[in-house]
């Protein structure tokens, strides 16, 4: 992993990163060099076990606009399918690199979580967003079709078919109230609350084993497209059994016993 970046910033708080989309002049757009930058620490985290949740973010009030057309819009008319389809994977394997990751992933929307940016949103765990959050899948407005970087995938378990369709189809903005009315954000804050609401969740998190937050992300990944339920319980019963095999198990089961009574 990079120990240096041209277009992110992270503060590690112990194991917990907080990683800053930070090219505020932008509105922290995704150019070449953070389309790499992500990928790459994304792909690295799978290796480091140091890391247990990863908190998201965009400078400057700002989640992230989307793709730097002023930097791909140029280029785009000299590239040939094959080229096309090469930047086109980049974006992709970002996306699976995101979810491949065992960490908890938080995003923190403010302002504009449009076209990527949105898809980036989309492919993290839990958001939370500002009041004055506004997201879209902007891509269609451009000439593309609505569904990139997973957001075909994403928007319709998250928000059902038919708020999916609409916004997909439409590229129309959908704003915080709305967002949280659809299930789509945990909740929506002060912009000066987000990083508290962050603080008090990973701290939640980190209380759990380790190994049992990792794969419980793997269990949410792999059950949100289950077959059935008998498919999800499969999953599920071969986890319960790998913890509960693992010495540490009987002394969480001892500490939690001896827990005060939660009012």
């Amino acid at each position: 992993m990079p120990s240096a970046y041209q277009t992110l910033s992270i503060r590690k708080s112990g194991p917990v990163d907080w990683l800053t989309l930070d090219r505020p002049g932008a509105l922290n757009t995704m150019n070449a060099a953070m389309i790499d930058e992500l990928g790459a620490y994304f792909s690295g985290l799978e290796a480091d076990p140091d890391v247990r949740v990863v908190v998201m973010r965009g400078a400057g009030g700002q989640f992230c606009a989307g793709l730097d057309l002023k930097d791909f819009g140029p280029r785009i008319e000299s590239l040939d399918m094959s080229a096309l389809f090469a930047s086109q994977r980049r974006l992709s394997r970002l996306v699976l690199a995101m979810r491949r990751c065992p960490q908890p992933l938080i995003a923190l929307l403010e302002g504009a979580a449009c076209g990527g940016g949105f898809a980036l949103a989309l492919a993290a765990d839990i958001r939370y967003c500002a009041p004055d959050t506004r997201m879209n899948c902007a891509f269609i407005q451009i000439g593309l079709t609505g569904g990139d970087m997973g957001a075909s995938y994403f928007l319709q378990r998250l928000v059902g078919g038919s708020a999916a369709a609409e916004l997909i189809m439409t590229g129309r903005f959908l704003g915080a109230e709305r967002a949280a009315a659809l299930g789509l954000v945990s909740a929506v804050l002060p912009a000066a609350e987000l990083e508290g609401a962050a603080d008090t969740l990973t701290a939640e998190m980190l209380r759990t084993d380790p190994l049992a937050l990792a794969l419980t992300k793997q269990a949410l990944n792999a059950n949100g497209a289950a077959q059935s339920l008998e498919a999800a319980l499969e999953i599920e019963d071969r986890q319960q059994v790998m913890m509960a095999s693992r010495p540490e198990f009987a002394a969480r089961i001892k500490a939690f016993l001896a827990r005060p009574p939660r009012r």
